[in-house]
């Protein structure tokens, strides 16, 4: 089980933040969404189509996340990737999905009133998970580690989202320098009680400034319960993993003075190491930043294993991909700002402060700092085109037929803006097309319903005539349909069809392999809307549909 903090009366607490939170128009839908895309992390063997659906779902997301993908720091190859699923396939399920929820996070953040003060939290949260990723030694675990470090700051990203007053006190009390209001800074504990609309348990700011304390006993006092404790008590309602769990959690007691190498604790202290470091960087200049980074790896080294240089090392790498990851989020930072600072190219060598810097690096980043010009809007046949070439990719390395089937519903349920795609596989044991998957609406859920039957053509006179889909397979013709509605089209709907999808509008593609003894029907692609005329191909549309059909098709032949 995850841990619990002893929340007593922190319990009412975030009962109560969760009331108010859910009251805001965004946090339910933001909550769904990182809830159903978390969920998938221990997910069957279908897995890698839920992630993806539940990614397409999303067309900002979609486009965000496969922006970032193709940042330099991310992708492994020199070829652009165009689809969820290629992403999926090159860089890893568990990092897509955990880059998923990173986007969720900050794409709610654009519209605040306070969205600079959100922003400037989502850098150091990500800076904190990057650095983990840096110094995991792990093998395997390089995406735990991120999460972990990264995740450790909800709490904190939630006070500052829904909560800003109250996290604005928070900081206050944390200041170093901080002249805080003398009175009336706390929340009143019986406030919520005479209807004011603050939380219940919170402590009273007190008659006179006082030192600053840590931020853990800062949200404490202000919320009645740590920015720890609200991060696990969200973290649950939004169904994160205990594993997850687990991870996000500070570990308690003292630093070991021992190595860490095989201890289940490890990535906990390694979250909270990065974290520290992370503090450094966003919060000093490069020359202090330096001094205090070698600090936290002399007291870290023992427990860790990663010496002054190797943190230095992997400052200058997560600084540059959290160059490469803002870039991708489109975050506009305030100049002059801690995390603009952090991200302005003299930086980029600054925990070497104090050393010989040699030749300065800023050419290296030349390139990624430049301004760079708006991709026009993707149209249905770049898209197809992206897709193709994603796909032909695939084709040329060692690849799973089901993850370039995969790419061929993606591309097509993306360009032709369609409401759901499903792929019909040939039987085994009789001579039928079954629908075995599928992207977009209840597509999961409707694909067991089809059943194409492969009936030899000329049947004998009483036999049953094909249904149309039957007919289009064993012709091997494309096929749209533009209103199911038609007198000559409705008649000859399949039942499962009429009962099950009914869709107005459709496009049917047969896949066959060319046999001395005739084709052979292998395939079908289904995709519909759910306006009638919904579906519309131009003549160089469809001639990418087919490219994209036989590409599906050459992926069978090449699979054996």
């Amino acid at each position: 089980m995850p841990p619990r903090w002893p929340l007593a009366a922190g319990e009412a607490t975030l009962a109560f933040l969760l009331r108010r939170m859910r009251h805001t128009s965004d946090f339910p839908a933001l909550s769904e969404s990182i809830a159903s895309i978390q969920s998938l992390s221990n997910a069957e063997h279908d897995r890698l189509d839920r992630l993806a659906e539940a990614i397409l779902k999303d067309v900002a997301l979609t486009h965000k996340l496969l922006r970032v993908v193709n940042a330099a720091g991310l992708r492994r190859t020199g070829e652009p990737i165009s689809t969820v699923s290629r992403a999926i396939a090159l860089i890893g399920y568990a990092r897509v999905r955990d880059l998923a929820t990173s986007l969720l996070l900050v794409e709610h953040l654009q519209d605040k009133q306070h969205a600079q003060q959100l922003k400037e939290e989502f850098v150091r949260a990500v800076l904190a998970g990057t650095l983990a990723d840096e110094l995991c030694q792990v093998a395997g675990r390089s995406e735990e580690a991120y999460l972990a470090a990264l995740m450790r700051n909800l709490g904190r990203l939630l006070a500052e989202f829904y909560l800003p007053q109250e996290a604005a006190q928070v900081r206050e009390r944390c200041r170093p320098d901080g002249a805080r209001a003398a009175a009336g800074e706390g929340i009143d504990p019986g406030a919520a009680a005479a209807g004011t609309g603050q939380a219940p348990g919170v402590a009273s700011g007190g008659a006179t400034a006082a030192a600053p304390v840590s931020e853990a006993r800062a949200s404490e006092d202000v919320l009645g319960l740590s920015y720890d404790a609200l991060g696990a008590g969200v973290g649950r309602h939004w169904g994160l993993a205990d594993s997850l769990l687990q991870l996000i959690a500070p570990p308690l007691g003292p630093l070991p003075g021992r190595s860490l190498d095989g201890d289940p604790q490890r990535l906990r202290w390694l979250a909270s190491a990065a974290n520290e470091a992370a503090d450094a960087l966003f919060f000093h200049p490069p020359d202090v930043a330096a001094d205090k980074l070698r600090l936290i790896a002399m007291r870290y080294d023992r427990a860790l294993g990663a010496g002054p240089q190797d943190w230095l090392d992997a400052a200058v790498r997560a600084r540059q991909r959290l160059a490469e990851l803002s870039r991708g989020l489109e975050l506009k930072l305030t100049p002059g700002s801690m995390a603009e600072r952090l991200l302005d190219a003299y930086y980029v060598d600054a925990p070497q402060a104090g050393r010989d810097p040699g030749p300065p690096a800023v050419s290296e980043l030349g390139a990624l700092d430049a301004p760079r010009a708006e991709p026009p809007a993707e149209d249905a046949a770049a898209i197809l085109t992206a897709g193709i070439q994603d796909i032909t990719a695939t084709l040329v390395e060692p690849f799973a037929l089901a993850s370039v089937l995969r790419m061929v519903l993606e591309t097509l349920l993306r360009a032709l803006g369609a409401r759901r795609v499903v792929f019909c596989l040939r039987d085994a044991r009789a001579p039928r097309l079954v629908g075995r998957f599928g992207l977009g609406e209840r597509a999961q859920e409707l694909a067991p319903r089809f059943d194409v039957a492969l009936l030899p053509p000329g049947p004998p006179a009483g036999a049953a005539v094909p249904d149309l889909f039957s007919a289009i397979a064993l012709k091997g013709v494309d096929t749209l349909i533009e209103d199911a509605s038609a007198p000559g089209i409705a008649a000859r709907l399949p039942p499962w069809f009429r009962q099950e999808l009914a869709a107005p509008t459709f496009l049917l593609l047969p896949l066959a392999l060319k046999q001395p003894a005739g084709d052979k029907v292998i395939g079908l692609i289904y995709a519909d809307q759910d306006r009638p005329g919904g579906l519309q191909l131009d003549e160089r549309e469809l001639a990418l549909v087919r490219t994209l059909r036989n590409q599906a098709v050459m992926a069978f032949r090449m699979a054996g």
